[in-house]
């Protein structure tokens, strides 16, 4: 199972320098899974710089993955890995997310360097 954060998926949809490396998980369709605040981080950010269109437009792609709520087990354990890994909520939750479901959780976010079950790129790839 695979959860692509935030950075991945904007990366992925604008076809940076790192589009390639979370292609193999976005595109295994079966084994995605979408926690809701990524839905929300990258239709917000998109809304902001691309408009309505293109915006519903990924969140109908978004979609296609399995979209898992925040529940009371994600949010307790988020609260806890917030706190061991100094990061923020958000990406506390998706962390969350990616451990309920034993996924493997793809970034480029360098606070996500070195924790267990991560796959991370830096962003300043050469």
């Amino acid at each position: 199972m695979n959860v692509v954060d935030s950075s991945g998926w904007l990366e992925y949809f604008t076809a940076g320098r790192n589009a390639n490396f979370f292609r193999p998980a976005l595109e295994d369709i079966e084994h995605l899974i979408v926690p809701v605040i990524c839905l929300y981080e990258v239709f917000k950010l998109t809304l902001l710089k691309k408009g309505e269109e293109d915006a519903l437009q990924i969140a109908g792609i978004m979609s296609t993955g399995l979209s898992v709520e925040i529940t009371r087990e994600i949010a307790l354990s988020a609260a806890q890995l917030s706190i061991k890994y100094k990061i923020l909520m958000a990406d506390s939750l998706i962390l969350s997310t990616a451990r309920l479901y034993e996924a493997t959780l793809w970034t480029q976010d360098e606070h996500f360097n070195g924790i267990h079950g991560v796959n991370y790129i830096s962003k300043h790839k050469v």
